[in-house]
């Protein structure tokens, strides 16, 4: 008689099941928890009202362009400057300055620095032109660095604003006194109160010498 063998396979029990299902739906559970990557960051947009230099300039930094925006009218926020003229490039002459303006309407920064190193100058609502008389409007105004901006805004006691003649410029007027002057090779200059913008001296005297010039459209 042949002896019977008997084969024994093992059946998961109940609770092996439960335990085997509950770590299946531990596993599902953590994978769903798992946090989603951070989306990317756009970087800001410019702020378009930020002033735009087509060039580099050798007087104004950052710092300087910030304080003066907000003084300039509101018409040329978000025009970019270009620079008409300067006197490292054109040279000192009054004349040179008159024919880089031509078919320019303004208006137009114009700033320097002395030879002590003082930084002012001014805005004017229209293109630096030869002249017969006074011509701009009440947008124009004086300003100084001494270190920190003064602006020396249209008092409205006259309308001596800007005149150009072949060897002198003049800014502001008053008992026979400008604002700011500019000989014809612009190299000499001077600066008294006048009426016109109830100004201070810019300069650290009276009459200065030219380091620096720089002309300014902005439209």
């Amino acid at each position: 008689m042949k002896s019977l063998r008997w084969r024994y396979t093992r059946l998961p029990s109940q609770v092996e099941d439960a335990l085997s299902g509950e770590e299946g739906e531990e596993k599902e559970e953590e994978e769903e928890e798992e946090p989603a990557p951070a989306p990317a960051i756009a970087p800001a947009p410019e702020d378009p009202t930020e002033t735009q230099l087509a060039e580099a300039s050798q007087l104004l930094g950052a710092l300087e362009i910030r304080q003066l925006s907000p003084h300039l009218p509101a018409r040329v926020t978000g025009h970019s400057w270009s620079l008409a003229f300067c006197t490292a490039r054109d040279g000192f002459s009054l004349r040179r300055l008159y024919r880089q303006m031509e078919g320019h309407g303004g208006p137009v920064l114009l700033v320097l620095r002395d030879q002590d190193g003082q930084m002012f100058g001014a805005f004017s609502s229209s293109a630096i032109r030869l002249s017969k008389g006074f011509y701009g409007t009440g947008e124009t105004f004086l300003f100084s660095f001494s270190p920190q901006l003064k602006v020396f805004k249209w008092t409205g006691s006259n309308s001596f604003f800007v005149k150009g003649d072949l060897d002198l410029l003049m800014m502001g007027s008053g008992s026979g006194e400008f604002g700011l002057w500019l000989d014809g090779d612009l190299y000499h200059g001077g600066s008294h109160p006048c009426a016109t913008f109830d100004n201070e001296v810019l300069a650290r005297q009276e009459q200065f010498c030219v380091k620096e010039l720089e002309a300014w459209i902005l439209s």
